[in-house]
């Protein structure tokens, strides 16, 4: 075989390899609950715990609008502005359609995942429907660690009303 068309299919089989997964392939659906859990408990029930667990130590957060964060600022952030008046309570719910998730691989070996959407928001307040608030883009690298999914960085982008 010669070199060029050694090349083509060295760039064909990483560029397979880093596709994005159908909707119906396992990994997709994990990483799909895994988003629709994190985001129930951290930020729509404001599981602390749970949050503290599943960032990682070196958790980064850039927001178009907000700056960057990393996690014990994140954390202070969540807990001050996200979970501190219930009575407002900001809500988070994922376009289930726009959901995109591109495996990482190191030596064949997955350690991690890029999941891609649009998320919008919204506020509750007791005794009426949700408001919705904002619409955003969001990206989310996921590392496995020890059997276990923890966010390593954030992009939350392009937030606009919603239409």
């Amino acid at each position: 075989m010669n070199k060029p068309l050694i090349l083509l299919l060295a760039v064909f089989c990483a560029i397979s390899a880093a596709a994005q997964l159908p909707k119906t392939d396992s990994l997709f659906l994990v990483l799909k609950k895994q988003d629709s859990i994190f985001f129930e408990r951290s930020f729509n029930l404001c599981d602390l715990d749970y949050l503290n667990k599943t960032v990682h130590p070196e958790m980064i957060f850039f927001h178009d609008q907000g700056g960057m964060q990393h996690k014990t600022e994140f954390m202070a952030a969540v807990k001050n502005n996200i979970c501190g008046n219930p009575a407002q309570k900001p809500i988070r719910k994922p376009n289930p359609e726009s959901l995109e998730v591109f495996p990482l691989y190191s030596n064949g070996q997955l350690y991690g995942v890029i999941q891609t959407g649009i998320h919008d928001f919204f506020i509750r307040e007791n005794g009426k429907p949700d408001r919705h608030t904002s619409q955003a883009k969001f990206t989310h690298v996921w590392l496995l660690d020890k059997g276990r999914w923890l966010l390593r960085e954030v992009l939350s982008y392009d937030h606009k009303e919603p239409e």
